[in-house]
């Protein structure tokens, strides 16, 4: 391709270089005929023609002939013939000889027609014409050598691009969704790779929803796990060894071992699957609305009977009315169910607890209180996936996943009953929006200054003191 386009382009600049000289050449001769046919325009005479032919080149050769003056014309290689057609014509001829060319000019003298004729010899109509095409076959083979140099490095980039993108793809489908490409190579390479680094995040971000959700799901049943643990701790002792039995308590008590160890071998397996799916969490788009209050007490219904079977004592205060909050009703059961399954998985039994729901300042706050012995590093039991008990530590991680959903926040502070205080903070969907103060930063600057007199903002808590 590449010696075509230099054929393509140096032949005709050849040709073109050649027809310049060869009408340089004309034009040299068309200059020296000019002395000649000046001269006689002057004089006629012998000796004055004589002078301007010597004056006119300095090679015999090629100087002017004058044909049409008598005893004056001199021979020359130019046939009657085309003398005669140039006097006919009066006007200047080139005429193709043996060994070059002739230039004829007519000059009107009176009556007569004097023809001047200059050789052009074919050295000086193709001078430099080897040099010239010795010098184009460089330029192409220069120009072919840069192609073929260029286009090894184009079709380089491009292979390797292909290359990678086709290893990262293999990596893929061998299940490593961390592997990306650098885009690179020609434009459709490269947003080929563009292309495959988005289907990779779209690919580990949907690999990573599914185990959250089979993360979170099996931490949701943990909820009728406990109560089944409980109500298993509640039943009759399985020893069979220290007694005398009849078949049908022996049958009993078996059975209660069995049920025991099937919860506690079930309780294992839920850990394990919690803690081989955990990942980073994924926020959902577009929150549902639920109402706070029928949320809560629902749920409280189904703890209240656990709670009367560990004698524990229980109060649920400002669920009375509608309280509206921007996230899924399933979402925030699940919040509440992990929180107060907590209460009761880690404090001992008559333990007591409260939940209260409140609404002002722009939040909706959802507080969990009980009288246990509190958590020590709430910043830690924040963390998705640590514990101070040896669980899967995801039970606070759901609660604050739903706050954030709901542009919220949860804290964890000393209880009023002495144990642990956890707050759900939800944005509140009708509250009205606050205007701007029109003092700007000094108005923001005083009142925070009047809020830390007065004992600091309303949501804001002291830290926990360390148990």
């Amino acid at each position: 391709m590449g010696a075509l386009v230099a054929l393509a382009f140096l032949v005709p600049l050849g040709i073109s270089l050649g027809e310049q000289t060869r009408e340089e050449a004309l034009a040299d001769a068309a200059r020296r005929s000019a002395l000649v046919t000046g001269a006689l325009a002057v004089s006629t005479e012998p000796a004055v023609v004589r002078r301007a032919v010597q004056a006119s080149g300095e090679d015999p050769a090629t100087r002017p002939v004058v044909h049409g003056l008598g005893d004056a014309a001199q021979a020359g290689r130019a046939d009657a013939a085309a003398v005669a057609r140039a006097v006919a014509d009066r006007r200047s001829l080139v005429v193709d000889v043996s060994g070059g060319v002739l230039r004829l000019d007519p000059v009107v003298l009176g009556d007569t027609v004097a023809v001047v004729e200059v050789f052009v010899p074919d050295s000086a109509l193709d001078e430099g014409s080897g040099g010239r095409w010795l010098l184009l076959g460089a330029v192409a083979v220069a120009m072919v050598g840069a192609t073929v140099l260029v286009v090894d490095r184009v079709a380089a980039r491009t292979v390797d691009s292909a290359r990678g993108l086709v290893k990262a793809a293999l990596a893929v489908g061998d299940g490593d969704l961390a592997v990306r490409v650098e885009p690179s190579g020609p434009r459709e390479l490269a947003e080929a790779g563009y292309a495959f680094n988005r289907m990779a995040d779209r690919m580990a971000t949907a690999s990573t929803d599914e185990r959250e959700l089979v993360a979170d799901l099996s931490h949701r049943l943990r909820t009728p796990l406990t109560v089944l643990r409980l109500d298993a701790e509640g039943l009759d002792s399985d020893d069979t060894s220290v007694g005398s039995f009849t078949e049908a308590e022996l049958d009993r008590r078996r059975t209660i071992r069995r049920i025991r160890q099937a919860i506690v071998t079930l309780e294992g397996e839920i850990d394990v699957l919690i803690k081989t799916t955990r990942k980073a969490v994924v926020h959902e788009t577009g929150p549902a609305m639920c109402d706070v209050s029928e949320v809560v007490r629902d749920r409280m219904v189904f703890w209240a009977a656990l709670a009367g079977d560990q004698n524990r004592p229980h109060r649920v205060s400002g669920a009375q009315l509608r309280i509206p909050a921007p996230v899924p009703r399933a979402e925030l059961a699940a919040a509440l169910d992990a929180v107060i399954g907590n209460v009761f998985r880690y404090t001992p039994q008559g333990t007591a607890f409260e939940v209260a729901v409140s609404r002002r300042d722009g939040y909706v706050a959802i507080r969990i209180d009980d009288a246990g012995p509190g958590i020590t590093d709430p910043d830690r039991a924040l963390r998705r996936g640590s514990s101070d008990q040896g669980s899967t530590g995801l039970g606070l991680d759901i609660l604050k996943r739903v706050a954030l959903q709901a542009n919220g926040s949860v804290s964890i502070d000393r209880a009023r009953l002495g144990g642990a205080s956890v707050v759900m903070l939800l944005a509140d969907p009708e509250a009205t929006p606050r205007q701007v103060s029109r003092f700007g930063l000094v108005g923001r600057m005083t009142r925070e200054a009047r809020e830390q007199k007065s004992g600091g903002r309303r949501w804001l808590r002291q830290p926990p003191a360390e148990r």
